[in-house]
């Protein structure tokens, strides 16, 4: 655990809740969590929810959002929920796009109030967009609100722009490590002054310049300030100069369009982190977030957390996080990156003594994961073999996932050493949401294994007909093909790592 960092008194944090949050969020005490940033579905014709089934999430996700007005019903009183156990000096962020931006605005004004409205911020996730219909979308919304008082808010500052820094620095002194060696002149600022910056220094009268300017201090300081060698007065009489160093910048604060964090896709830096989820943001926008409105240690809430991004930028600095998600698979994706990328455990034992992180109401029961849409349970089963999951789902041809074995992983390091050579080494995963998988479901897993050239491949299923277990093995005893018949219960009771070898 990090230094100084330590369990909430108030709520308990660390824990992945799998669940719908207008369930969940009402189990929390109220005004307890400092930041909460959402991302939820987006009002589209896409599939915003899943990485792993286009056409089958579409369906759903279209049933559930069939109009605008049904996504502002769907999200009021999620906000309502999330607007009770938000702290008076916390903030509430709102990532969408330009699908139903405006309406979402109108409803948080409606929830949180309209002075409590503090940005719309711009990030512009990508340079390009191709749209022959009209101008391209390469930007998101992400709208912040206070919650009553003065809310928590740490300034960021960024590099200032190279163009600025060539255009005004154009001065030049002997290099000093500590200051550089370029420099600008800005002695005066715009607008005349009644006060001591208005008055002449040293024979110079800043109202008389252009309309009238005024000193950026007093004249005592800018005499403090000349013998320190920081005012160039030019030997031909003209006016001074005040030197300000391009190095001695600390930077500009971040506004409210985020041009400087590119999105996951293409050869960005950041894409090394995509999980292959549609919607997933770069941590460096979470991390933006996170601490600009919370400080170490304080609560950060995301009831639609996906694959994770806002739990591993909260725990990475430090701050006590809860998660919610309707989707098992998500918090399974979420769970195994936070054991990857934090190096935590999800251990109960250990949650409880501080440190740690839990997942509570996965559904770990044969009756629960029947009721389940079809597609959570093939990849429910998937991850719960911790095997890489089929990502492209349209036309995947029978195969839901792929196991590399152990034995085919290289003892050798390097291109060099063949280290890619065994991801050819795979075997296939189908997974059917079935009592009884009969000879149809086999023949067609049996099909895909051809086609792919696979001589074992894994099938998992609740139960299986005699007839499917007997063109199991008529598979292995005519053709040499392997097929291992595993059942929902085998997983639940981790029975599954000899049949798995």
């Amino acid at each position: 655990m990090a230094k100084g960092k330590r369990p909430s008194s108030l709520v308990d944090t660390r824990v992945i809740y799998c669940g719908d949050n207008l369930e969940e969020l009402p189990k929390l005490p109220e005004a307890c969590v400092d930041l909460i940033y959402i991302d939820p579905p987006f009002n589209s014709n896409r599939n915003y929810e899943v990485f792993w089934g286009e056409t089958k999430e579409k369906r759903s996700f279209e049933d559930r959002h069939a109009s605008t007005a049904a996504y502002i019903d769907f999200m009021r009183p999620r906000c309502a929920a999330l607007q009770r156990v938000l702290k008076k000096t916390g903030s509430f962020y709102y990532h969408c796009d330009w699908h139903a931006s405006h309406y979402v605005k109108v409803m948080l004004d409606q929830i949180f109030g309209e002075n409590n409205f503090q940005n719309e911020i711009v990030w512009k996730r990508t340079t390009a967009h191709v749209d022959t219909h009209g101008f391209g979308h390469v930007h998101d919304i992400v709208f912040r609100y206070s919650n009553g008082k003065k809310p928590t808010f740490n300034v960021e500052l960024k590099p200032y722009p190279q163009d600025y820094l060539d255009k005004y620095f154009i001065y030049e002194d002997e290099y000093v490590a500590t200051r550089g060696r370029h420099w600008r002149a800005d002695i005066t600022g715009a607008g005349l002054r009644k006060g001591e910056t208005g008055k002449p220094w040293r024979g110079f009268d800043p109202s008389k310049v252009g309309s009238g300017r005024h000193w950026v201090t007093t004249p005592s300081e800018l005499d403090a300030l000349l013998a320190n060698g920081r005012v160039y007065l030019p030997p031909s009489g003209g006016f001074p100069k005040l030197k300000r160093y391009e190095k001695e910048l600390k930077g500009i604060p971040v506004d409210s369009i985020w041009d400087d964090i590119p999105s996951l896709g293409g050869l960005s830096k950041a894409a090394k982190e995509s999980l292959g989820y549609p919607t997933q943001k770069p941590l460096a926008l979470l991390e933006r977030i996170i601490k600009a409105s919370s400080n170490e240690n304080d609560i950060v809430l995301d009831a639609f957390c996906g694959c994770g991004t806002a739990l591993v930028a909260a725990e990475n600095l430090g701050r006590q996080w809860i998660g919610v998600d309707v989707s098992p698979t998500a918090c399974l994706v979420m769970a195994k990156r936070l054991r990857n990328v934090c190096h935590i455990r999800e251990d109960e034992k250990l949650w409880q003594a501080g440190r740690g992180f839990v997942v509570r109401n996965l559904p770990w029961t044969e009756e629960k994961l029947r009721k389940i849409p079809p597609f959570e349970f093939e990849n429910w089963a998937v991850i719960a073999l911790g095997v890489e999951t089929n990502k492209v789902k349209v036309g995947d041809m029978g195969i839901d996932g792929r196991i590399y074995p152990v034995a085919a992983m290289p003892k050798k390091r390097g291109a060099a050493a063949g280290e890619l050579d065994f991801m050819d080494q795979w075997y296939p995963i189908q997974a059917k949401q079935k009592d009884k998988v009969g000879r149809p479901d086999i023949d067609e897993f049996e099909t895909a294994m051809n086609r792919a050239k696979r001589t074992k491949g894994f099938f998992v299923a609740f139960g299986y007909s005699s007839d499917a277990m007997a063109e199991i093995q008529r598979y292995f005893t005519s053709e040499h093909k392997t097929i291992v018949a595993l059942t929902v219960k085998d997983i639940l009771d981790e029975q599954v790592a000899m049949k798995l070898a």
